[in-house]
Formats: C-alpha cells, sequence, structure tokens
C-alpha cells in the first residue's frame, strides 16, 4: 500500500481530449499559486481529508471533486490559461 494517493484526472479542452496524474499535494501547490497570482477564490480546492484518506469511496469522490476544479478553472479562464495551470495539465504535449 503506498502512502499516497495519485489522481487520474481527464481533461477536456475543445476536442482535444487526455488524462494527467497527480497527488493531492500537486493540486494543492498549485491551487496556492493560483490564489496567490490570479486571485481565485480559496475555497475552491476540494479539502484535504486525513481520516480515511485512502478508502476507495473517498477517492472516487475526491477525484470527481478535482475533476470539477480542474474544469472550473477551465471556464475562469477561458482565453488565457495561467502557465502554472498550462503545465499542470501538460498543455504542451497537447494543445498546439
Amino acid at each position: 500500500i503506498s502512502s499516497f494517493q495519485v489522481y487520474i484526472i481527464q481533461v477536456s479542452v475543445g476536442n482535444h481530449q487526455w488524462t494527467v496524474k497527480h497527488r493531492y499535494s500537486d493540486f494543492h501547490d498549485l491551487h496556492e499559486k493560483l490564489v496567490s497570482e490570479k486571485k481565485i477564490d480559496k475555497n475552491l480546492l476540494p479539502p484535504k481529508k486525513i481520516i480515511g484518506k485512502n478508502s476507495k469511496s473517498l477517492v472516487e469522490k475526491r477525484q470527481k471533486e478535482l475533476e470539477v476544479y480542474l474544469q472550473t478553472l477551465l471556464v475562469k479562464f477561458p482565453v488565457t490559461t495561467p502557465k502554472v495551470l498550462s503545465h499542470f495539465l501538460h498543455f504542451h504535449l497537447y494543445v498546439s
């Protein structure tokens, strides 16, 4: 059993679709940068949960919440995606 969970998130932009894999801490780091640089709502990111963090139901629930979080960010920045978010979503590999 690993001591951390990796979330596999489906990303869709226009006709492009791909997956990214990140730990919750990666999402947290991204969120901190966006809160400070782009003034997004600090409560947008689903909270970190300690108890039962690796239970299957919690992992599935959090994965869905993280997908919603990313889709919300993409809607918030429809024209110019912040560099830190583009990098997080691996735009450089998929969107030309």
